[in-house]
């Protein structure tokens, strides 16, 4: 029997969000093209799910470079013996780092966006253009607290992640009575992974794991968004641990 095909577009460490989605879909019976810039990182992703009894593959892609990502979605939607064309599409891709607004350079700002926000148009319209004529699908979209407000040094991510949130806004008004289920995912505090564990281990210390959100309990609900009815369908959702403020 094939198996439903999930893109998942910004994974990296094994103990991250995009990781986590993709364990969770490959558990749900999914065949999972992971995706993202590292292929080390990528390939332990796959390891993991295909020795949990999972079927995943890696794609090393630039998710800035139109040409990658069409390239990625022609090979997403070809069925063969073991998988269905796409019909979840969940794009992860994000930089954060606090720098000086009087510091920061033209090309900081540019990548950022470029990461941010352009990446998530180039995946976004990809994907309506594949599954608005099939009239079913789901598209996911990892957006953060600095998707609602900009803070002091952030600026750069403020606008990539506003930006995104825009295109998602936007998408769900123009397909969603198309059968496409389009969703933006607020993360509002620190995540308990890899990131946070190398760069701010004294805010893991300081939080604990009650503070702070678990990877997997992130991507069930991506998982759930996915597998909500259509007379009932979420856009947005806010995600935080129970002991953060906001």
């Amino acid at each position: 029997m094939r198996k439903p095909t999930a893109v998942v577009v910004g994974v990296g460490a094994e103990e991250g969000v995009g990781g986590a989605v993709c364990r969770r879909f490959a558990r749900g019976s999914y065949h999972v093209l992971a995706a993202g810039r590292t292929a080390a990182k990528l390939d332990q992703v796959v390891r993991s799910i295909v020795s949990a009894g999972g079927n995943a593959e890696s794609v090393v892609i630039d998710t800035t470079d139109e040409a990658q990502v069409i390239a990625l979605f022609d090979h997403a939607m070809r069925a063969d013996a073991h998988r269905e064309p796409v019909d979840v599409v969940v794009f992860n891709a994000g930089n954060n780092q606090k720098i000086d607004f009087r510091e920061l350079s033209l090309r900081q700002f540019e990548d950022f966006w470029r990461v941010g926000c352009m990446a998530g148009f180039l995946v976004g319209r990809e994907a309506a253009r594949r599954l608005v004529p099939l009239g079913r699908g789901t598209v996911l979209f990892t957006g953060a607290s600095a998707s609602l407000r900009g803070k002091p040094g952030f600026a750069q991510f403020a606008v990539a992640k506003s930006g995104l949130r825009m295109i998602a806004q936007s998408m769900t008004r123009e397909y969603g009575s198309l059968g496409i289920h389009v969703a933006h995912v607020v993360i509002d505090g620190g995540i308990n992974g890899e990131r946070l564990k190398t760069r701010m281990p004294e805010m893991i210390a300081r939080l604990g794991d009650e503070g702070l959100l678990n990877v997997d309990a992130i991507a069930e609900t991506y998982w759930q968004l996915h597998c909500q009815p259509r007379s009932a369908w979420a856009q947005e959702i806010d995600l935080r641990p129970f002991k953060e403020n906001f």
